[in-house]
């Protein structure tokens, strides 16, 4: 991956929890030759602890960076892991008391894990649509006691990340009154090793463990208004149905959206057009030039064709038309573990280091 030229005065000491996994080697390949920051360390389960990251983890994500290579894995403790920014790949049965126990520490967490998300004090981002809801950051340290410099951050089920990209500016041009969601999801969202081989070739499974009621609560939250303490949910309604496909990266999700007033098919391309997001998540390494692309081809957006738009970071949509029931469908896909989890938690910590939040690291 390429990254623009600014580059700060020296670049910030990282460390990548849960990093022998699939989203933690993901975050390994995007932040190398990162201009910001820098894997400094890498840790993980007991059984991998001790190891060196070569021999713990069976990569899958190309070549790998030889300086990740030769660290030795620690294990998820913050009183032997050191650095303040801190990325967690963990999965959710065990992120949950790690991840606090790092914010007590005075790190910051980025998160992938569902257990905080809905938490009234976490923010819960896209930089582009709700980069303001970092501010929640500083009442989240004093309620909850977190040293200085501490802190959780999570980014969205990759599902709803995709979908709250595509809603984002029609919610905020036009207000949203309801959404049908259909999700066609790739098979990487389940991990490594993921769903078996004769399970998915030829198939498609018409069920995702919890992702249906992830993908309608998070969204109130994303495209919800900022108070001093917490996050007021957008009001709209959400159905949710979740599929599981046989592609590799890539999910493509289809939308029925109306509104709280009569909007068009065009209205709602243009919007899509020429929104542009939060002005705080523009020029960053890893900010794609459009977040949103809008395709006119008939048989637009593909997995194969358009998942890698901005170096994964995009979300394409097509298909926009009248709906003969509601108002607008379309069709927006996205990469799920660039855009959705790794390189979503990357951009949330450049948002941040940006305004300043690592100065003093």
């Amino acid at each position: 991956m390429s990254f623009s030229s600014t580059k700060p005065a020296r670049k910030w000491p990282v460390a990548v929890l849960g990093a022998t996994g699939a989203v933690g080697q993901t975050f390994i390949r995007l932040l190398q030759g990162h201009p910001w920051f820098e894997v400094a360390e890498v840790a993980a389960s007991e059984r991998s602890a001790g190891k060196r990251y070569a021999e713990a983890a069976r990569w899958i994500e190309g070549t790998l960076p030889p300086d990740v290579a030769a660290l030795t894995v620690a294990p998820c403790d913050p009183a032997q892991v050191r650095s303040q920014i801190v990325f967690s790949a963990l999965d959710s049965n065990v992120a949950g008391e790690v991840e606090a126990a790092f914010a007590r520490a005075g790190r910051l967490v980025l998160s992938n894990a569902k257990n905080y998300r809905m938490d009234a004090d976490v923010p819960l981002v896209i930089p582009e649509v709700n980069a303001p809801h970092l501010g929640l950051l500083a009442h989240q340290r004093h309620a909850r006691g977190f040293a200085a410099g501490g802190g959780i951050v999570t980014n969205a089920n990759c599902a709803a990340t995709v979908a709250a990209m595509a809603l984002a500016p029609l919610h905020e041009a036009f207000g949203l009154d309801k959404v049908f969601v259909t999700t066609m999801q790739a098979i990487s969202g389940a991990g490594y090793p993921g769903v078996p081989s004769l399970d998915i070739l030829g198939n498609v499974i018409p069920y995702i463990g919890d992702e249906e009621p992830k993908i309608e609560r998070e969204m109130h939250k994303m495209l919800g208004q900022l108070t001093e303490t917490s996050i007021t949910p957008a009001d709209f309604a959400v159905s949710a149905q979740a599929n599981r496909v046989a592609t590799e990266n890539g999910h493509l999700i289809c939308l029925s959206i109306g509104f709280r007033r009569r909007v068009t098919a065009d209205e709602a391309a243009a919007t899509l057009r020429h929104w542009q997001g939060c002005e705080a998540a523009r020029g960053l390494p890893s900010s794609p030039e459009h977040p949103i692309v809008v395709t006119d081809v008939a048989d637009r957006p593909q997995t194969r064709r358009d998942v890698m738009l901005g170096r994964g970071m995009t979300v394409t949509v097509g298909r926009i038309r009248p709906d003969p029931i509601l108002d607008v469908k379309l069709v927006a896909l996205g990469h799920n573990t660039i855009r959705g989890a790794a390189g979503g938690s990357i951009l949330n910590a450049e948002v941040l280091a940006a305004q300043g939040a690592f100065d003093s690291a």
